[in-house]
């Protein structure tokens, strides 16, 4: 990066002024006194917290509204102004920044679990070279600082003020932001192709899997199912014995570490393995579980197929779109549903010819693992773009310090 470091040399060769944001500017809340109803038929375009903690250039076209009376009295957003997430469970999730880098005719409202930075002179920051400089780990450690609680923790403005960042001039800023939104506009690139690949992956699906001339057959004529058990806690186990087996339940694929319980001797009925399939029958139905060795819950069945349809291609079927929605409209119930096995039963499917339906799972195999191969395709080339620019980001957004 030649042109960066000439830059450098020419226009700050003793370093770079280190300012607080309290000497810099001003920090503002969001909106208050709005309830509910304000936000079923708003009039104005509203900030959420999604937005901001997702964006690091806020999105600003958004359908988000909220309802403003004509004589309200209401802060609104401004090119340039940095905005913060006020609060979250972790304390380095505390002040994620986006900032406003586009301008808008119409008035932008900013929640209230969210706050902004307004530079008094909002001529020394490049609203761009913000967006990368607020994400940066060295401005991410201090403001990680500033958060403080004990369930939930909270941003101190107080110090925020104190939160000291670099003030490089103009043709700096405007190098370095060349040199990471090139980083930033490939890796937008991969993600709009990985979109585009899984729509792609689920209209092929759709097509090859139920728009075609294959028999519709039942599925109790291709498979049966197990229901598994609802064991009181008296009878688990917090350690593993050879006779033991890990007891799945929807809380333990949520969160393993806390809901890790072993039941003694199960009958094989209710036994899966790597290979088998769990279909929950309750709460979120139509939810595929594969690869786990375990004793299942009562909220799950195994299904076991018969010789006339591959397990890999009974997999597909049932983690179809199409399968998915079948199986939720099978469903009853009030706040919890349930999928009885009489009504799974009864779903049909098409069924090709052995040889057929091994294509079918070949080809699904090779899209599926385009799309979300984490070692692989298009996830893992994001996740290497990301890196790289992670690491750029940081090595460019630290400077010598002027006068230490």
């Amino acid at each position: 990066m030649p042109k960066l470091e000439h830059l450098l040399e020419q226009l700050c060769p003793n370093g770079v002024e280190y300012r607080k944001l309290g000497e810099l500017g001003t920090f503002y809340g969001g909106i208050t006194g709005k309830s509910k109803e304000d936000f079923k038929e708003g009039n104005a375009k509203f900030i959420t917290y999604k937005n901001v903690y997702a964006n690091p250039a806020l999105q600003v076209d958004v359908p988000d509204r909220v309802r403003i009376g004509e004589k309200e009295n209401q802060r609104t957003l401004e090119y340039g102004d940095v905005i913060f997430t006020g609060s979250s469970e972790t304390p380095d999730e505390c002040g994620i920044s986006s900032v406003v880098t586009t301008k808008s005719d119409e008035k932008l409202y900013l929640n209230s679990f969210c706050f902004f930075f307004r530079l008094n002179d909002k001529t020394i920051l490049l609203p761009d070279f913000s967006k990368h400089l607020f994400r940066s780990n060295y401005l991410r450690y201090q403001i990680g600082k500033t958060a403080s609680g004990v369930t939930r923790f909270n941003v101190s403005k107080d110090r925020m003020k104190k939160v000291c960042i670099p003030i490089p001039p103009i043709g700096v800023q405007t190098e370095i932001v060349r040199i990471l939104d090139k980083f930033t506009e490939l890796t937008t690139e991969l993600t709009t192709e990985l979109a585009n690949r899984k729509k792609q992956y689920e209209h092929y699906e759709n097509t090859v899997l139920f728009d075609n001339n294959y028999p519709r057959i039942k599925l109790q004529e291709l498979c049966t199912v197990n229901q598994g058990l609802q064991i009181p806690i008296s009878e688990r186990f917090r350690v593993p014995s050879d006779n033991r087996y890990i007891y799945i339940t929807v809380q333990y694929l949520k969160n393993p570490a806390d809901n890790q319980y072993y039941i003694e001797n199960p009958n094989d009925s209710v036994i899966c393995h790597e290979d088998d399939i769990l279909v929950t029958r309750t709460g979120s139905t139509g939810t595929i579980v594969t690869g786990i060795i375990g004793c299942f819950h009562n909220n799950f069945f195994k299904v076991q197929c018969n010789g006339r349809v591959l397990k890999k291609y009974m997999l597909v079927l049932l983690r179809s779109k199409t399968m998915y929605g079948r199986m939720q409209k099978a469903a009853s119930g009030g706040n919890i549903m349930d999928l009885p096995h009489k009504k799974f039963y009864n779903l049909e499917v098409p069924l090709p010819a052995i040889e057929e339906q091994q294509r079918i799972v070949d080809v699904l195999d090779r899209f599926d693992k385009l799309c979300n191969d984490i070692t692989e395709g298009l996830p893992a080339e994001i996740e290497a773009r990301q890196k790289q620019y992670e690491y750029y980001r940081d090595k460019l957004l630290r400077f010598k310090e002027v006068n230490k």
